[in-house]
């Protein structure tokens, strides 16, 4: 499989291949040679369909029934290759040959590539394209760049300051405690500190312990599982205990939630019913939702436990078997590839549930969560030793 866009006799192409046949798209412009001018590209695919964008001006390839993964697994290369035997031979037109010009600002499914000296694996043979100490988007929330004989400096708009207008007005004087992020709030010229793990109060300030975690909507733990590399991966299990009032909301998201091809075990409520939802690989998640209604949302506690062997998920609540189903029989794909990451309740900061989990759930978790055990370990994970904020002492009823 590849996916390769690459310039040829002026005009830019997308190909790719998903194990049965290559696509060739290519723009109806061509790009000029001229070093002032930026031109914007788009290209990607959803499913087998593929698209490409230059300057605006679109092109969509349909797609004819066939494979829909693309199952790669090499390293990125922009520019070029470390070696052309790398190169599929229909991944371009004629024989490759590195790309000359000037290249900013690459999204990888909404994640930036920070096209720096130290953020690459590796590279060879590139310079600053800028010229200038001003480089691209120093200057961060619209800020001017001008250049300096001491280096650069920059205007910032109104309501941010700092070297690089990075930094709200309203935060430059905040009193948010240590890991603390800062919230500027403009409609009230003020802040808000929310606080990491094991901190609370107004600024983050007082030291807390727990072993329930009580989660208010715009909160989350990220757990990474030291034990991963030894973890038989065809065969997991995860169980937990949560109580809520709510209909909606991520409890858990077993996986790196990077991007869309990344394995995947998520458990949730939709509709006030309990949701599970398993992808093994090929982007095929396959919703296992529990037909009681509001079973879940009654405030009470209830024991949930996620069986995988290979793909046989069985789903039990409160100890009762309620789902037990074959995903692929098949056996395409039997592993659950999680990275190590568990997420619980939601995500980081600015990275909403509904946009990472591509409306499987639409919203954060509020209620509580506790005895969380992964695999058969003998211990539950220690969550107060997690990543995370926004958490809250849940040991009480409140």
């Amino acid at each position: 499989d590849f996916l390769c866009i690459s310039l040829v006799n002026g005009f830019i192409q997308l190909r790719y291949n998903l194990g049965d046949k290559t696509v060739i798209l290519q723009t109806f412009q061509k790009v000029h040679a001229n070093r002032n001018t930026w031109h914007l590209l788009k290209a990607g695919r959803v499913g087998n369909e593929g698209y490409l964008e230059l300057d605006g001006i679109n092109i969509t390839q349909k797609a004819s029934p066939g494979m829909n993964a693309l199952d790669v697994h090499t390293d990125f290369f922009v520019g070029g290759v470390s070696s052309l035997n790398l190169v599929n031979s229909m991944a371009v037109e004629n024989e490759p040959t590195g790309f000359t010009g000037c290249i900013r600002e690459i999204l990888i499914n909404n994640k930036e590539l920070k096209l720096t000296v130290t953020d690459p694996k590796g590279g060879a043979n590139i310079g600053d394209c800028d010229g200038t100490a001003c480089g691209y988007a120093v200057c961060k929330n619209n800020g001017t760049c001008k250049v300096e004989t001491s280096g650069f400096s920059c205007s910032c708009p109104q309501e941010w300051t700092g070297s690089t207008c990075e930094q709200s007005i309203h935060c430059s004087q905040n009193r948010c405690g240590s890991q603390a992020l800062c919230i500027p709030q403009p409609s009230s010229f003020s802040y808000l500190c929310v606080c990491a793990l094991g901190w609370s109060g107004k600024y983050c300030d007082s030291k807390i312990k727990f072993f329930i975690a009580k989660f208010v909507g715009n909160s989350y733990i990220k757990y990474t599982d030291p034990y991963y590399g030894k973890r038989d991966l065809e065969h997991s299990r995860i169980s937990l205990n949560f109580t809520t009032n709510q209909t909606e909301g991520l409890i858990l998201w077993m996986g790196k939630g990077e991007d869309e091809d990344n394995d995947f075990l998520a458990i949730g409520l939709v509709n006030g019913t309990l949701k599970i939802v398993i992808n093994l690989g090929e982007r095929i998640s396959v919703p296992l939702i529990h037909s009681k209604y509001s079973t879940c949302c009654d405030e009470r506690w209830h024991f949930v436990t996620v069986v995988q062997n290979q793909t046989c998920i069985k789903v039990y609540l409160d100890e009762e078997l309620i789902c037990f189903e074959d995903i692929d029989p098949h056996r395409k794909y039997t592993a659950l590839n999680y990275g190590g990451i568990c997420y619980f309740g939601g995500f980081e900061i600015g990275r909403e549930v509904n946009i990472v989990t591509t409306g499987l759930f639409q919203k954060g978790f509020i209620g509580k969560i506790k005895d969380v055990v992964l695999f058969q370990d003998s211990k539950k994970i220690q969550l107060i030793n997690a990543e995370g904020y926004n958490i809250y002492n849940g040991n009480y009823r409140n």
